[in-house]
C-alpha cells in the first residue's frame, strides 16, 4: 500500500495497466560529414510526422472532451514547429551529432530552462515540451507510441506521468482511475482527472515500481491509499463504500437546485471556478449559483499572439450566456515573468511570485489591459458580468484601475456599443498588504474575493511548491485565519460583500469557519460544490459564528483542527 496527492476523489477497483515508455538508445556516434544532409532530412520529416500525430489527437480529443480542451494540442504542435527549436537542431546536427542525439539534448536543454522557474504552469509546460519531445524522438527513431485506446474494461492507469496527449485518449467506459508517480493538483492530469470527474492520485513516486500489469488495484481516492492485490475482504469493503459513494452522490443530486441556506436561515452563495465555457457545463450540472472565478489566463496561452479582442469578446459572452444571468466574476489576465508567453518579451525573474505580474505588467502594457476591458464590458450585455483585479495592494493602484474602467465606458459610449454600466469591479485579496488596507481598499470597491492559495503563502513566507516545507502551508493557521476575518469585517463594515476563490472554499471543514467568520461567496471547483451545499445546510449559522471566533483565538494550527474536530463530532 502507498499513497501520493488526490487529484480527484473516489474508488475504484480495477486491473493495472502499466504505461511505460518504450527502451530506445540515444546515439552517442559521431556524424560523418556526408551524413549530415541525410540526418537532417530523417529530423524534418519527423516534424512532419509528429505534426500529423497530434492533429489526428487534436481532432479527436475535440470530438470526446469539446474544443476547449483540444486546444492544449494547438499548442504542442506550436511546439513541434517551433523554428527556434528546429534551427537549434540543425546546428547541431551540422556540429556532427546525429540527428536523435541533437533533438534530445536540445529538448532536455530547454526542459532544464523551464523547469528553473518554480511554478505550476511552467511544470504544465515543461510536461508538454518532453511529451512532444519523446513522440518527435520516437518518430524519429521509427518506434510506435504507446496507445490507450485498446486497454480493458476496468483498467486503472498506472503510469510514471500522464501526457495531454495520452489523457485526451482515456475512454471513461474502460478507463476507472489512474495513479501516477509524478504531478501535482495543478498538473495537466490532475485537471482533466477533476474534469472527467475520474478517481485519480498522483505524486505517488512508487506507482509504477510497486505495481505490475494485471495486478487487482484499489484505488481509494478518499483516504489516499494505493492497495496492490488486497485480499477479498478488502475488496468486499471497498465495493460497499462505492456503493455508499454512489448513493451519497444520488442524494448530493438532489440538492442540485435548493440553496445553500442553514438551518437557520442565513444563505451563502455557492459558485464555480473555471478555465473556459466547457468548464460551466461541469458548474451547472453541480448546481453552481454562478461563477466566483474565470481564469483569463487561459485564453492567452499556447497561441503564438495575442489574443484579438473579438476573440477574447467571444470567449467571454460564451461563458455568460452559458450561466444564464448568474454572475460571473471574471478575472483580468493574472500573468507574469514566470510563465512563457512567445509573444511578450517576459522577462525572467530570481522571484516571479513577487515580480512584474497581473496589474503590474497591465499597468506597463496597457493595450493588454484596455483591451481585455473591452471586450469584458461588451460581452456584459449578455450575462451578469462582474470584474475582478489580481495582485492589488494599494489604493492608489484600486484608483487606478477604477480609472481604466471608466475611461473604457467612455470610449464604447462614445461608439454607442452597448454594456452594463452597473457592473461591479473588485480586487482579490490576496497579500498581506491588501489585508492590511482592506477597510480603505473596500472604500473604492464594490466587492472583494480572498485567493487563500497565495494569501496562505505569503502570510506564512512558505512557498506552496516546495516539498520541503510542504507541512509549514496550511490556510488553518490562525494567523491566515485573522486575515480572513480582518477582510470580511472590512467588507461588511462598509457594506460591501467578499467571496472566496481559494481552494480553501471547497474544502467542506473549512467551509464551516468560513461560513461561521460571514464570508458571502463560496467559489470551488464544481465536484466540490455539492459536498460544501450539504455541510452548511445542516448547520445553524449562528454555532458556526461561535465556533470560528473560538477558531481565530486558538493559538496553533493544530489547536483549530481539534476544535473543529470537537465541533464537527457534537454535530
Amino acid at each position: 500500500m502507498f499513497s501520493g496527492i488526490i487529484a480527484s476523489s473516489g474508488v475504484a477497483i480495477g486491473k493495472a495497466f502499466v504505461l511505460k515508455e518504450a527502451e530506445f538508445q540515444i546515439s552517442d556516434s559521431v556524424l560523418d560529414s556526408s551524413e549530415v544532409d541525410a540526418n537532417i532530412a530523417r529530423f524534418k520529416e519527423a516534424i512532419v510526422k509528429t505534426v500529423e500525430q497530434l492533429e489526428s489527437i487534436r481532432d479527436t480529443a475535440a470530438a470526446k472532451l469539446g474544443e476547449e480542451e483540444a486546444e492544449v494540442f494547438e499548442g504542442h504542435i506550436l511546439v513541434a514547429t517551433d523554428e527556434e527549436l528546429e534551427e537549434e537542431v540543425v546546428e547541431a546536427i551540422k556540429g556532427l551529432k546525429p540527428a536523435d542525439a541533437a533533438l534530445s539534448e536540445t529538448i532536455a536543454t530547454n526542459v532544464a530552462m523551464l523547469a528553473e522557474l518554480d511554478d505550476p504552469y511552467l511544470r504544465e509546460r515543461v510536461a508538454d515540451i518532453k511529451d512532444v519531445g519523446r513522440r518527435m524522438i520516437k518518430n524519429l527513431l521509427g518506434i510506435d507510441m504507446v496507445s490507450l485506446d485498446d486497454v480493458a474494461h476496468g483498467t486503472i492507469i498506472i503510469a510514471d506521468d500522464l501526457t495531454p496527449s495520452e489523457t485526451s485518449q482515456i475512454d471513461l467506459e474502460r478507463v476507472w482511475g489512474f495513479v501516477t508517480n509524478i504531478g501535482g493538483r495543478t498538473s495537466h492530469s490532475a485537471i482533466m482527472a477533476r474534469s472527467l470527474e475520474l478517481p485519480a492520485i498522483v505524486g505517488a513516486k512508487v506507482a509504477t515500481d510497486s505495481i505490475q500489469n494485471g495486478d487487482t488495484v484499489v484505488l481509494d481516492a478518499i483516504n489516499n491509499k494505493v492497495l496492490i492485490n488486497p485480499d477479498q475482504s478488502a475488496i468486499d469493503s471497498y465495493k460497499t463504500l462505492q456503493a455508499k459513494l454512489d448513493e451519497e452522490r444520488k442524494e448530493l443530486s438532489k440538492l442540485k437546485d435548493l440553496p445553500c441556506t442553514t438551518i437557520d436561515g442565513k444563505q451563502f452563495e455557492i459558485c464555480s471556478n473555471i478555465g473556459t465555457v466547457k468548464d460551466t457545463e461541469g458548474a451547472n450540472r453541480h448546481g453552481a449559483e454562478g461563477v466566483g472565478l474565470y481564469r483569463t489566463e487561459f485564453l492567452f496561452m499556447d497561441r503564438t499572439q495575442m489574443p484579438t479582442e473579438e476573440e477574447q469578446f467571444e470567449a467571454y459572452k460564451a461563458v455568460a450566456e452559458a450561466m444564464s444571468g448568474r454572475p460571473v466574476v471574471i478575472r483580468t489576465l493574472d500573468i507574469g515573468g514566470d510563465k512563457d508567453l512567445p509573444y511578450l518579451d517576459l522577462p525572467q525573474e530570481l522571484n516571479p511570485f513577487l515580480g512584474w505580474r497581473a496589474i503590474r505588467m497591465c499597468f506597463d502594457k496597457p493595450e493588454i489591459l484596455n483591451t481585455q476591458l473591452r471586450a469584458i464590458l461588451r460581452a456584459s450585455a449578455f450575462g451578469k458580468l462582474k470584474i475582478m483585479f489580481p495582485m492589488v495592494i494599494s489604493v492608489e493602484e484600486a484608483r487606478r484601475l477604477k480609472q481604466v474602467v471608466a475611461d473604457v465606458k467612455a470610449e464604447l459610449s462614445s461608439k454607442d456599443i452597448a454594456f452594463d454600466d452597473t457592473v461591479e469591479v473588485g480586487i482579490m485579496v490576496e497579500t498581506p498588504a491588501a489585508v492590511m488596507v482592506a477597510d480603505l481598499l473596500i472604500q473604492e470597491m464594490d466587492f472583494f474575493s480572498i485567493g487563500t492559495n497565495d494569501l496562505t503563502q505569503y502570510i506564512l513566507a512558505v512557498d506552496r511548491g516546495n516539498e520541503m516545507i510542504a507541512d509549514m502551508y496550511d490556510p488553518m493557521a490562525p494567523a491566515v485565519l485573522r486575515a480572513i476575518k480582518r477582510v470580511i469585517d472590512c467588507s461588511h463594515e462598509a457594506g460591501k460583500w467578499t467571496g472566496m476563490c481559494g481552494e480553501m472554499a471547497g474544502d467542506e471543514r473549512a467551509a464551516l469557519i468560513l461560513a461561521g467568520l460571514g464570508l458571502d461567496e463560496f467559489s470551488m471547483s464544481a465536484t466540490s460544490i455539492p459536498r460544501v451545499k450539504k455541510t452548511l445546510r445542516n448547520h445553524k449559522h449562528e454555532d458556526l459564528k461561535a465556533m470560528a471566533e473560538a477558531a481565530v483565538n486558538q493559538p496553533t494550527t493544530e489547536d483549530v483542527k481539534a476544535l473543529l474536530n470537537d465541533f464537527i463530532a457534537k454535530f
